[in-house]
């Protein structure tokens, strides 16, 4: 606060105007996937969900509850790529605070690598184990040997789930090198509209 300007919010508030004008001005199909792009991460982060919550319900012979771990394995993955690719890309991106190519591609490949492929997996251990214990599907360990279990019964699931995972990477690392070429051409487009004092 003791560097704070009395300008800078209304200048801050004037940029984002700008840029609101700008975006408005793009074709239908570039606004839609600025504007929903942290959307379409969400749905990979969903399908890699699904199938991390497939490959594991496999490995642990859970053949019950099929929605009651396919939906927070769907919902979960989703809100929280979703929530963040917007809070990490999108956002600083509409705002003029991100302005590097390099940047946003950066980001957008490590929400995608993080949350939009690694978190799923990991989520799914936690419900899967709750439910091979509960149906006593598969053989659980003795409390000694819970963190080796885990990690040999995981190595084939993540072996298998390297390419969505590259996938998931590379599509929001595109997607947000693309949404960085979109607003600079937004930006490059004349105002309209503008009263001239």
């Amino acid at each position: 606060m003791e560097n704070h300007e009395p300008g800078t919010v209304k200048t801050n508030l004037t940029t984002l105007d700008i840029i609101t004008r700008k975006i408005s001005q793009l074709p239908e199909a570039e606004r839609n996937l600025l504007e929903h792009g942290s959307t379409y991460v969400g749905i990979n982060a969903a399908l890699s969900g699904l199938i991390a919550n497939s490959l594991f319900r496999r490995v642990l012979n859970v053949t019950r509850a099929r929605i009651a771990a396919g939906l927070p394995m769907a919902v979960i993955p989703f809100l929280t790529a979703h929530v963040s690719y917007k809070g990490f890309v999108s956002f600083p991106l509409s705002t003029g605070v991100l302005s590097c190519e390099t940047c946003t591609l950066i980001r957008g490949g490590l929400v995608g690598l993080v949350l939009g492929g690694l978190y799923p997996i990991l989520l799914a251990i936690p419900v899967n184990g709750g439910l091979a214990a509960r149906y006593q599907s598969a053989l659980l360990p003795e409390k000694g040997n819970i963190f080796t279990y885990w990690i040999r019964i995981s190595k084939p699931v993540f072996r298998k789930m390297v390419f969505p995972i590259m996938l998931q990477t590379m599509f929001a690392a595109y997607l947000g090198s693309r949404q960085y070429q979109i607003l600079i051409k937004a930006l490059q487009l004349p105002e309209t509209g503008l009263k001239l004092h």
